[in-house]
């Protein structure tokens, strides 16, 4: 079947030596009209440098505020096959675990209701089902529901769907296990899911382990990565082996062969706390100065393990440049149990919502918030103690200083007193 229209712009991007979408889109624009009034907007787009679609609008499922993107083309004259293309996120497994079977069914049922392109995964995880008509939303996500049993993930000023890194279903070093947690939060928040009610969106990610697969301290504004708080577990005869050239070090990972490693050049001084030692026979750790890097983990992982005492670290604040730049996390709780029914992180979680819905402005994420009223003021109403690893930039405190009411005799006296006693 001959495609409606011609492309040339878009042809350009099929000429390169990776993949193109573009190659994607005809094959599907031959079964699709849809799919080829896609690329004829994209061509224009090209073309114009100018985008042609119109966002939002009030349009999902039954029940849901949430879950569908509203997309509309302001040239239906011209491409009326997407006068209406919404997208649809559907709420992923924890780790993304699919069978085969699900996922052909998934791909039967969006071939039937919507244009047949996927993205697999939208940064927050969905599944993301690009493209359908109003009119077909509700049968799609019923078909979902009944074959699948799966349901639409968040969107908009609402709990976005939780995700989480593989966990303790494939990796030695998760402290957490991310799965069960983010399903968790996920079955107990579904209306925060699909009923949006907050000044913008919010995103739980977890991680296993310090090296945060998920990049959830750049990505989410409540980040929960998997630590220890005890000793790491150390192998001296596996150290001696990786130093004498017995095994491969890191994990073997980037092509790296069988060596001796370089204790002092490549462990010791790439510490960023200078926590360790090394006599040429022992390695030591100085817990108290460890920061949980995994660096030295990464290195030697047959000689290194977390601790045992494990738990999370409790982040929040990171999210993409939309309106300020962008922000990663900070540590608001620096060791907390992680294990169910997760009680303290959900009262944690509900605090922080209650100040944000109540504090925040229209589109402003909680990290913006705790920026523009400071951390003192996000910490009082958790009621949580100031901790020195909340401090995210050297010799800068966002949150210690005195209430006059808190001083016995106020802060003038005091402020005279001191400067008397400095200037003698």
């Amino acid at each position: 079947m001959a495609l409606k229209h011609k492309t040339p712009l878009l042809d350009e991007l099929e000429s390169g030596p990776w993949p193109s979408f573009v190659t994607d889109m005809k094959h599907m624009a031959k079964k699709k009209p849809a799919c080829d009034d896609l690329l004829g907007v994209m061509e224009l787009s090209f073309e114009e440098k100018e985008g042609h679609w119109k966002h939002g609008g009030i349009v999902g499922v039954m029940g849901y505020g949430g879950g569908v993107i509203g997309r509309y083309c302001d040239r239906p004259d011209l491409f009326p096959e997407v006068a209406h293309f919404h997208t649809m996120r559907i709420n992923q497994p924890t780790g993304k675990y699919y069978t085969s079977e699900i996922l052909r069914k998934v791909c039967d049922i969006w071939e039937k209701y919507g244009s047949g392109m996927t993205n697999m995964h939208g940064s927050t995880g969905d599944i993301i089902l690009l493209g359908t008509t109003t009119d077909n939303l509700e049968p799609c996500f019923q078909a979902l529901a009944k074959e699948c049993d799966m349901d639409i993930g968040g969107s908009g000023s609402a709990l976005r769907t939780p995700a989480a890194c593989l966990g303790k279903s494939r990796c030695e070093w998760a402290c957490i296990d991310t799965q069960d947690l983010i399903r968790d939060l996920t079955m107990t928040y579904q209306d925060e899911i699909h009923r949006p009610a907050w000044p913008y969106k919010f995103k739980f990610k977890s991680s296993g382990c310090p090296n945060d697969c998920v990049a959830s301290v750049a990505r989410a504004d409540c980040s929960i990565v998997g630590t220890w708080r005890d000793d790491i577990r150390i192998d001296q005869a596996a150290v001696a082996a990786y130093a004498g050239g017995e095994f491969t070090p890191n994990g073997g990972a980037h092509g790296t062969e069988k060596r001796a490693v370089d204790m002092q050049a490549e462990v010791i001084d790439l510490c960023p706390t200078r926590c360790m030692a090394w006599d040429g026979k022992k390695l030591e750790i100085f817990t108290e100065n460890c920061v949980r890097c995994m660096h030295c983990i990464n290195v030697m992982p047959r000689a290194l393990w977390p601790g045992q005492d494990t738990g999370a670290t409790i982040l929040v604040g990171a999210k993409a440049p939309i309106l300020e730049g962008a922000q990663l996390s900070s540590v608001i709780v620096p060791f907390m149990k992680m294990e169910p029914p997760y009680d303290e992180f959900k009262e944690f979680a509900e605090k922080m919502w209650d100040w944000w819905d109540e504090n925040g402005r229209n589109r402003e994420r909680i990290g913006e918030l705790i920026q523009r009223l400071g951390m003192r003021s996000f910490l009082e109403a958790l009621e949580l103690d100031p901790d020195p690893r909340m401090i995210n930039t050297p010799r800068y405190n966002p949150y210690i200083f005195f209430k006059e009411d808190e001083v016995e005799g106020g802060w003038t006296r005091d402020v005279a007193e001191y400067r008397k006693r400095h200037q003698a």
